[in-house]
């Protein structure tokens, strides 16, 4: 699957996300588009939108986007804090449903 990862998530986890095709929105120059932007352009290009922004779900209509969004929950955004998440986001990546959010940790 074709996975994006937010620029609120530490870009060395996409290390981690493997058997995917990932991309961090630093790679592909999108780490100044705010606002929503990211969800909108990346639902054009990716499967599923990975961030920790909690908030997500109550600021955009999920629904009408063709992409799955899991948020990952920890304490920090601090890779330290994200990577035990690793095993769960993993099985839930072919899990998320397009215009969904799925949560993945506490």
């Amino acid at each position: 699957m074709k996975v994006f990862v937010d620029e609120c998530v530490d870009w060395r986890l996409a290390r981690d996300i493997v058997g995917h095709e990932v991309k961090t929105a630093r790679q592909i120059g999108w780490s100044t588009i705010e606002n929503g932007e990211p969800l909108a352009l990346a639902a054009k290009e990716f499967d599923v939108f990975i961030t920790v922004d909690r908030n997500l779900s109550f600021q955009q209509h999920l629904p009408a986007f063709t992409i799955a969004v899991i948020v990952l929950r920890a304490v920090s955004n601090r890779l330290a804090d994200l990577q035990p998440l690793v095993p769960e986001l993993l099985a839930s990546i072919p899990e998320a449903k397009r215009g969904a959010v799925t949560y993945v940790g506490v």
